[in-house]
């Protein structure tokens, strides 16, 4: 008996049915004799729905509004769930991110927790109830409702596990836990039975959609051991732990992200401290960059290239556009038609020549490289987006043949 903290994702609550499978699933942990906090998100595409909806009405609406729309996504999935407990005869209470406590920063669409207060959620605890708390929402110190950004029901569920001490946190989603790639698109991708906070987090970052990266930080900072499992089996899942048992694999997983954008900034002059102005202003709009690429001058210039999120692309040109004058570039230039391909593993700080497999593989598959970034625990690739499904499925055989599966 204990503390559990579950978190359920939009797939997981989508209809009538996957709600009660959802309402059964917590019901046996409660009757158990455990404390049960359950963190749900809006029901399968009503995020996005809601999102079409404003940007139809007004496509520069501000953050502000957009959140003050959104937040109710799962606002309507909470009380569903809620009520379908209470169908089950069991004792529940449904709470808005602020009802538990979440006050956050006031950066709309992005909000970072500032402060978690559970004494709500207590309070209900201490009645029996079971607790079903909106993930991916707060409020600023302006009385303002505040959205975390894309998988911040992650981070709300890791947050309450952290700041209560909960006995296991549970993240259920519409996979059975991390794969060595997504299973949807490389079928003999390998379920791990666990896996590293540093390799979780890496994998997260280059867009594995599994867990949310933030929520990851948080669970490393506070060693809360994770466990990702589908709410549609009840299949065992992987757990996220500081330290694994098992022999550590050479690589443990394969990520692809077509959420990303390369700009260059063309004829910089070939001067001190211009790259320092670029990147200075492009993170003063809070916009980060990923694998960065600068040419050997010539002719008193350089070309200098990188990648960010498509959702910052046209604030990032906006920048660029108005440093043009004053850095003295001849152009800036974009191609939103790439992808990110990688490769985590914490087994490559020990093997040489992950990097000549990994490139061996795209070449087999004729895959053109533009870019490459590395670390001690990953390697990442810019390529032609046409091209990143068939580079996951070549780069993953490669590294995990069928006789090993």
């Amino acid at each position: 008996m204990g503390l559990i903290v579950q978190k359920f994702g939009g797939s997981s609550v989508a209809d009538k049915e996957r709600i009660f499978n959802v309402a059964d699933i917590i019901t046996r942990k409660y009757k158990e004799g455990n404390d049960i906090v359950v963190v749900v998100s809006a029901q399968g595409d009503t995020t996005d729905d809601l999102l079409a909806q404003a940007y139809d009405i007004n496509p520069d609406a501000s953050r502000r509004e957009v959140d003050m729309l959104i937040t109710a996504g799962e606002q309507m999935s909470v009380a569903l769930l809620a009520m379908a407990i209470e169908k089950l005869g069991f004792p529940v209470v449904s709470l808005l991110g602020w009802q538990a406590g979440f006050t956050t920063s006031s950066t709309y669409g992005g909000a970072r927790i500032k402060r978690l207060i559970p004494d709500r959620i207590r309070k209900e605890l201490d009645k029996k109830n079971i607790v079903v708390v909106a993930g991916f929402q707060g409020i600023n110190r302006y009385g303002d409702l505040t959205t975390l950004g894309r998988g911040g029901s992650d981070t709300s569920a890791v947050a309450i596990a952290s700041v209560m001490h909960a006995d296991l946190c549970q993240i259920y989603t519409d996979v059975e836990g991390v794969y060595t790639a997504d299973p949807r698109k490389v079928p003999n991708a390998r379920k791990l039975a666990e896996i590293s906070y540093d390799e979780m987090l890496e994998l997260a970052t280059l867009g594995a959609q599994v867990l949310n990266n933030r929520s990851v930080e948080m669970a490393k900072k506070y060693n809360i051991e994770l466990e990702v499992l589908s709410s549609l089996t009840r299949a065992p899942g992987t757990i996220v732990r500081e330290a694994v048992k098992m022999e550590k694999m050479l690589i443990s997983g394969v990520a692809k992200d077509s959420n990303v954008a390369r700009i260059s900034v063309i004829g910089v002059p070939d001067k001190p401290g211009l790259a320092f102005t670029i990147f200075s202003r492009l993170s003063s709009k809070d916009i980060n960059v990923d694998i960065i690429l600068q040419s050997i001058g010539r002719n008193g210039t350089k070309d200098i290239t990188f990648t960010v999120t498509m959702e910052k692309l046209k604030e990032a040109l906006a920048v660029l556009h108005d440093l043009a004058d004053l850095i003295g570039t001849s152009e800036v230039v974009y191609d939103e038609d790439v992808a990110k391909v990688s490769i985590v593993g914490a087994g490559m700080e020990s093997h040489p020549g992950v990097a000549a497999e990994m490139f061996e593989a795209l070449f087999e598959a004729q895959v053109n490289i533009q870019m490459i970034a590395t670390s001690e625990i990953k390697i990442s690739v810019l390529i032609d987006e046409k091209d990143a499904d068939r580079a996951v499925a070549a780069i993953h055989s490669k590294f995990f043949s069928p006789d090993e599966m």
